[in-house]
């Protein structure tokens, strides 16, 4: 290869060994399965691209040249095997769509065998015949990329939003493929232009597909979460409410204890929550509740303990130690931000602005000396009563 290839090839390497790094650190953030399979399939397929573009004989000349006939007779299949299997959890396995899913695992399963074959044949047959078996693995990679356009379509079609930029994918990816046999087997006619268009598809190929599995990801998390929000937490905020609030306000106050601390607990009543109940539906209720729990959660940032004691009272319990201070500054910021107008749109697509009447109150105790669940009724108390009794905005009633 010339200089200008080798550019277009090393471009692609760096660019596709960004996204493998950029998976693994999502893979040690979230520490979860669907990151690691995230990161194995990018890994996979990135090498793949990087083997068949050629670029690794020609920075090392010294490589066998077995060894690199059967990386790429075999890790192109392999990647398929990989691909095909993970796009059947990524699709929901047999519980969205069992048809989908035996799809996969079969297709799977002959993708593996189909690249295990290929790899022990790259090894036995003359190097000039190896352009024959490149083709037949270009033809079963191939199919492969089929079943990926069929099952990105099926799911496209049964509603799965996600599924159209899946779709968008497999086009690409034809083009890859495609791009990368017809350079692999030194088809002539393939200038500069096709191989920098295929260098750029195989990044935003990998690009799409990456963005596609941490989006599926996100979304299985936040499934699983809102299953597990029956015991203790609200389901429209995600706040510890009940007995999992007093459970964390009693941990506050034994934590600051040990450090010989204060705590100021702050409870904010909204108390027209249910306004645009009779004339938004039900669900204007959600909207306001999370909203106003992310404007909390900003202004009291996450080193506090933020609950909901019941739909119209937020609890806010901050930790002082001895080389801390609390002063009004942090109330009238708390206060700032959740009496700004929002926007709740209804269940006709209708909107409508909502200006929250809140009332704010706090009490400072000595964690030690203190009953959480008195405390806590205190606050919901005075804040009640603070909506009956205004105040400025500049001004915040608070007992010391």
């Amino acid at each position: 290869m010339d200089m200008a290839e080798n550019t277009i090839w090393a471009i692609m390497a760096g660019g596709l060994l960004s996204l493998v790094l950029l998976a693994a650190a999502d893979t040690v953030v979230t520490r979860s399965l669907g990151a690691a399979r995230n990161m194995l399939l990018i890994f996979a397929i990135g090498s793949a691209c990087i083997f068949l573009s050629g670029l690794p004989e020609t920075l090392f000349p010294s490589l066998p040249e077995r060894l690199m006939m059967a990386l790429k007779a075999g890790f192109g299949l392999l990647s398929s095997a990989l691909g095909l299997r993970f796009l059947g959890i990524w699709a929901g396995g047999d519980r969205e769509d069992y048809l989908v899913h035996r799809l996969t695992v079969w297709g799977a399963y002959g993708m593996l065998i189909a690249s295990l074959v290929t790899t022990v044949l790259a090894t036995l047959v003359a190097p000039q015949d190896f352009h024959g078996l490149l083709m037949l693995t270009a033809g079963l990679n191939a199919i492969a990329v089929v079943l990926c356009m069929v099952i990105a379509v099926r799911a496209a079609l049964l509603g799965d939003p996600l599924a159209r930029w899946l779709v968008l994918a497999c086009l690409i990816l034809t083009g890859l493929m495609a791009g990368l046999y017809l350079h692999a087997l030194k088809v002539p006619g393939i200038g500069l232009g096709l191989q920098a268009l295929t260098a750029t598809s195989a990044v935003l190929f990998l690009l799409i597909v990456m963005v596609l599995i941490v989006v599926r990801n996100r979304q299985q998390r936040q499934l699983v979460r809102l299953s597990r929000l029956e015991m203790g937490w609200d389901p429209a905020t995600g706040l510890p409410t009940g007995a999992k609030l007093l459970s964390e306000v009693e941990h506050a106050f034994w934590r600051t204890g040990r450090l010989h601390g204060h705590c100021v607990v702050v409870g904010i009543y909204l108390s027209n929550l249910y306004e645009l109940g009779d004339s938004m539906g039900r669900t204007s209720d959600n909207q306001i509740l999370a909203a106003t729990a992310a404007r909390i959660r900003r202004a009291a940032g996450f080193r506090c303990v933020v609950g909901i004691y019941h739909p119209r009272c937020f609890i806010v319990v901050f930790s002082i130690d001895r080389k801390r201070t609390f002063n009004e500054t942090y109330i009238a910021r708390l206060l700032g931000l959740v009496t700004q107008p929002l926007q709740v749109v209804g269940s006709k697509d209708q909107r409508q602005p909502f200006v929250p009447q809140v009332g704010i109150a706090l009490r400072t105790v000595q964690p030690d000396h203190s009953v959480p669940q008195d405390v806590i009724d205190e606050v919901e108390h005075e804040a009640m009563q603070q909506v009956r009794r205004p105040l400025p905005a500049d001004r915040v009633d608070t007992t010391w």
